[in-house]
């Protein structure tokens, strides 16, 4: 979703479902359903009919990952977790709980990095990629003499 939000924060003009989704490829109903949260939030809004789609709604330096985090509902962080499979195990049981404590402080120190990254550092990070992207483009262009073959 923060692919989605950072593309949108470049667009002039309001985005649409069907775009969106074919960013991350995934359906227009998928982030219809996910931009719902956001827009709760107050994050992003939405216009109906024609020219319509899906606006940033507030400034980017004051809504950060963590806002994200949380208007999306708080997902699940890590795809590792402790298993239920047999909860009389006395193995199992110590397992879970040594990895209890390590998720719970890992997910605390991440949950603590989003607060401090705000969307508009993502954008500022993306133009400065563009902007060195497109230098090297144009010396690789220079040094090659504009030869058809370009990758950039």
């Amino acid at each position: 979703m923060l692919h989605v939000l950072v593309h949108m924060a470049q667009a002039s003009e309001p985005v649409t479902s069907e775009t969106l989704a074919g960013l991350i490829k995934t359906n227009p109903v998928v982030i219809r359903r996910i931009m719902g949260g956001l827009r709760n939030k107050g994050y992003v809004r939405s216009d109906k009919g024609h020219g319509g789609g899906w606006t940033i709604a507030q400034d980017l330096s004051t809504v950060t990952l963590l806002d994200v985090y949380l208007a999306l509902g708080s997902p699940d962080l890590f795809a590792l977790g402790n298993r239920t499979e047999a909860p009389r195990c006395f193995v199992e049981q110590a397992v879970n709980a040594a990895l209890n404590d390590t998720f719970q402080e890992a997910e605390a120190l991440l949950l603590n990095r989003l607060g401090t990254i705000t969307l508009a550092a993502l954008s500022e990070d993306f133009h400065s990629r563009a902007r060195s992207a497109d230098r090297r483009c144009r010396a690789e262009s220079h040094a090659a003499h504009a030869l058809p073959t370009r990758t950039c």
